[in-house]
């Protein structure tokens, strides 16, 4: 078991079905682009924009957005704890880069999907 700082007191099972709950709304994100893509032969750039448009559907791509920066997190975080176990000063710098670019691109992503 890794005990660390970087750790912040969470458990292998809350970090288990963070996993299995945020691959499930991610798998149904897809499914569903993929349908609305299928479904729309000729899709123009008016109903793609009509349907990034629509407050559902914002809060249903906000919705993969943070899932997908925590499935990334909690991947990434137990890959360093298996991987980089030589320093915890690397493991933790590893971790702070991790966090920095999942948060820009959440702050990034939150900026774009809901300008439209």
């Amino acid at each position: 078991m890794v005990n660390s700082v970087t750790n912040l007191g969470r458990s292998g099972l809350y970090d288990w079905v963070v996993q299995r709950l945020s691959a499930v709304i991610l798998a149904i994100y897809t499914l569903f682009l993929f349908g609305f893509v299928v479904a729309s032969p000729e899709l123009t750039f008016a109903e793609w924009h009509g349907l990034f448009s629509q407050v559902w559907m914002k809060v249903f791509s906000l919705a993969a957005l943070i899932s997908i920066c925590a499935h990334a997190w909690v991947g990434l975080w137990t890959i360093s704890t298996d991987y980089i176990t030589g320093s915890t000063a690397l493991r933790f710098l590893f971790q702070l880069v991790t966090a920095s670019f999942l948060f820009s691109y959440l702050v990034w992503g939150i900026d774009i999907l809901w300008s439209v």
